[in-house]
């Protein structure tokens, strides 16, 4: 058994742990809140402006499909790898690599793939590929619509030159503080919804049809890379409180072993103390 100087370090060094971790739980659960209140008042936006774009879409001739819609062989992809910056968020960072993983060596499997990172967990876990075309972490430290939308126009401006056949984006969704789910979705080309319930949308187009879409899809999709860096945001920190309100309890469970052992380590020096005198007082009567 560890001798009692040691058993004290350890429970020191054990609450100084359980510390950091609840002030850095405290500090995700108000992060988290002012998150979840930014991408939950976006989604009923960015659904509507999708759903009123695919509409369009699905009504507009062949020969007028936006240039951002247009179906080629896939041989080269691009894959849009949200993750956080920093770590200490349970699984967060983990489940969106091995997602894009998976999808190079199988979904993907005999085509040239490529990252733009977003979130230094991504850049470091694919920097050594040499398929990182782009590292955006930046755009954490200042969170807007438009830093994002600079991203969303360069993955438009690369596909529309041909440098990309396809373009997905793989983020963790925001359901609760507790579960995050990891999202895959087609960023471009954009593929109108199949079936005539869309088509048969009432509208009035003023000044043409075409026109209209052709002005919203880019505003579109920079709302879409928008919600996805936001969902991932509030998700990182639901994650992060998470794991370390998991940590704390963990931390003041070994605590509390160490308490136990440290109290029975102590009562057994005492008892050996004691032992030791009355031998002493004996061996002198004698």
């Amino acid at each position: 058994m560890a001798n009692l100087k040691e058993i004290r370090n350890r429970i020191s060094s054990v609450s100084s742990t359980m510390q950091i971790t609840s002030a850095m739980k405290m500090v995700s659960a108000a992060k988290l809140k002012k998150a979840q209140d930014a991408i939950t008042a976006m989604r009923p936006y960015a659904d509507k402006l999708t759903e009123l774009l695919q509409n369009l879409s699905a009504t507009l001739d062949a020969d007028s499909g936006s240039k951002f819609s247009t179906q080629r062989e896939v041989n080269n992809v691009l894959i849009v790898a949200i993750t956080s910056n920093r770590g200490l968020a349970g699984a967060f960072n983990s489940n969106i690599i091995k997602e894009v993983n998976k999808m190079t060596s199988q979904t993907y499997a005999g085509k040239k793939v490529s990252y733009l990172v977003i979130g230094k967990k991504a850049n470091d876990a694919f920097k050594k590929t040499n398929k990182v075309i782009a590292n955006k972490s930046e755009v954490f430290d200042d969170l807007t619509f438009d830093n994002v939308a600079d991203i969303a126009q360069l993955l438009m401006d690369k596909f529309v030159a041909g440098e990309f056949d396809k373009i997905d984006m793989v983020y963790n969704k925001f359901k609760n503080a507790a579960t995050q789910i990891v999202m895959t979705e087609q960023f471009l080309p954009i593929v109108p919804v199949e079936g005539t319930a869309t088509a048969k949308a009432d509208y009035i187009f003023e000044p043409g049809k075409a026109e209209i879409v052709e002005q919203l899809i880019p505003k579109s999709l920079k709302t879409q890379l928008y919600k996805g860096v936001r969902d991932s945001f509030a998700s990182e920190h639901g994650a992060r409180m998470t794991a370390m309100h998991k940590a704390t309890d963990n931390a003041k469970e070994l605590k509390d072993q160490l308490t136990l052992s440290y109290n029975k380590a102590r009562q057994a020096a005492i008892t050996n103390e004691i032992l030791e005198i009355v031998g002493g007082a004996e061996a002198l009567n004698n």
